[in-house]
């Protein structure tokens, strides 16, 4: 009965991933009490090069074949990890909470499955477009209740839909282009031209200033260990597997997840009218990337 308890490890593997992604929200937001965006990436690119290069020594990965291919790898690296993190942080440094960050990246789905229908000419159904609207009427219902947009509303808009953007062109260019590249080897290569893209503007926009604490390593290691290497492994596993719809159909619960943390860790308390819009956005988004399972066959020995 191999696949039964497959099954139950690659729903295992998934709610750990959906997990971690929604605490790395406030594992961010405690980082950046320390260290200004740029800053805080900076330190967490050079604990992610430390913890994978002697990984790298050990198992050996395959490098990229061609040049071509070792180019996608740093164009996949740059939007998924310098231009989505660098926008994210940035929009919650200058105020936007945790949970509000997470339920705007949590419409990466719904725009991915926009950018398919209409450049891979696949038809989305009424529901799907039904969700489309639900998603975005949710996200407008909770940003225009939460951000001021007279201080520094439209700075941190900006920065979080730069970095929706970012990783949703991520998401499809990494689809396309690196569908099956080494996951260390890529993750060293993209660390490193990450470390390039953010490394300067720490030092000439932040003036690399840190307060050094313990609550600073450990939001950097949980980020690094947790979500960056053993999260997207487990991601890049399932997909794998073809067990990329089980993880797409759990993503809308990362607002979920961070603001119920950011509730016990900050006491931010969410209104009626932002949980209000929550719910929309995770109903909408469910009705975009939710699919009938099919029943599987039972192994026989």
């Amino acid at each position: 009965m191999q696949i039964p308890r497959r099954r139950w490890f690659d729903s295992l593997l998934a709610w750990y991933f959906v997990s971690v992604w929604g605490s790395g929200f406030i594992a961010t937001k405690v980082g950046l009490q320390y260290a200004p965006p740029f800053t805080f990436l900076t330190l967490r690119y050079v604990f992610g090069l430390a913890c994978l290069i002697p990984l790298v020594l050990v198992l050996r990965p395959v490098w990229p074949a061609t040049r071509a291919e070792f180019g996608h790898i740093l164009a996949a690296g740059l939007l998924m990890h310098a231009a989505t993190l660098g926008g994210s942080h940035y929009a919650q440094y200058l105020g936007m909470s945790a949970g509000v960050t997470a339920l705007i990246l949590a419409l990466q789905p719904l725009l991915t499955a926009l950018a398919v229908s209409r450049w891979v000419h696949t038809r989305l159904a009424a529901r799907q477009w039904l969700g489309v609207v639900l998603g975005l009427t949710g996200v407008a219902l909770v940003v225009w209740h939460k951000i001021d947009i007279r201080a520094v509303g439209w700075a941190s808009l900006a920065a979080v839909g730069f970095s929706l953007a970012a990783i949703t062109a991520g998401t499809l260019y990494q689809r396309i282009f690196c569908p099956r590249v080494d996951l260390y080897g890529a993750a060293l290569l993209q660390f490193a031209i990450s470390l390039a893209a953010v490394a300067p503007l720490a030092w000439a926009v932040e003036g690399m200033q840190v307060r050094w604490a313990w609550q600073l390593f450990a939001a950097i290691a949980f980020l690094v260990v947790l979500a960056s290497i053993l999260a997207v492994n487990a991601l890049h596993t399932l997909m794998r597997r073809g067990e990329a719809t089980r993880v797409t159909s759990l993503l809308y619960l990362t607002p979920v997840i961070a603001v119920v943390l950011e509730l016990l860790m900050f006491g931010v308390v969410p209104s009626p009218l932002s949980l209000a819009g929550i719910a929309i956005t995770c109903l909408g988004v469910a009705m975009v990337v939710w699919t009938r399972r099919r029943p599987a066959a039972i192994a026989t020995a």
